[in-house]
């Protein structure tokens, strides 16, 4: 487990290896949400850097009988 300390400003150091697993760069955003009693921060990305993230995905959804 990764763990990390908030400081006496609030501030939060990402871990390395998260930071590399994410590609987390200097300056880069990150949308921060609180979540079913946790925080979670979602780095902010482009439309452009998101083209084929969702190669491979299956698409197959299994459907009620009485749906098209």
């Amino acid at each position: 487990m990764i763990t990390t300390t908030v400081s006496s400003k609030f501030q939060v150091v990402i871990p390395l290896a998260v930071r590399k697993l994410l590609k987390i760069e200097p300056g880069e955003q990150l949308q921060v949400l609180p979540y079913e009693g946790r925080i979670e921060l979602v780095p902010i990305r482009s439309v452009k850097e998101m083209r084929g993230f969702l190669v491979g995905i299956d698409t197959d959804v299994p459907r009620d009988d009485d749906r098209v």
